[in-house]
């Protein structure tokens, strides 16, 4: 099992970045798919997630109206399109897979990426 994020960067505040993450090695397209995020100091945070099928899509309040979670079952791929970007979002994120799909606790993860760096300069 794979799952590889990229598109991370340092961006002004204002902003904008779209994370990918690219799986392999499971059964994509029957996994919930969410972005999480721990900034230095921090706790793994939840931020963004998609159901199986793209029918639903789940928010954190930080970051809702401005990041949008998609995902192509076909090129078994999940986007984070990051808008409005603020230095508080400065933070590793981080790809992950769940069967269930229901619960977007840090622990109710199956499989996890590696993260990549998104810093939002002021």
């Amino acid at each position: 099992v794979q799952l590889v994020e990229s598109g991370g960067g340092l961006v002004q505040a204002g902003g904008s970045l779209r994370l990918s993450c690219a799986a392999s090695g499971f059964t994509f397209s029957i996994y919930a798919m969410g972005w999480f995020r721990q900034a230095p100091g921090k706790e793994r945070e939840f931020a963004a997630g998609i159901s199986w099928n793209g029918g639903n899509t789940y928010y954190a309040d930080s970051v809702k109206g401005r990041f949008t979670i998609s995902r192509d079952n076909v090129k078994k791929m999940v986007y984070l399109q990051m808008n409005s970007l603020k230095p508080e979002d400065t933070a590793v994120y981080y790809c992950a897979a769940d069967y269930v799909g229901t619960n977007w606790d840090v622990g109710a993860m199956d499989y996890w990426g590696q993260g990549t760096q998104v810093t939002v300069s002021s």
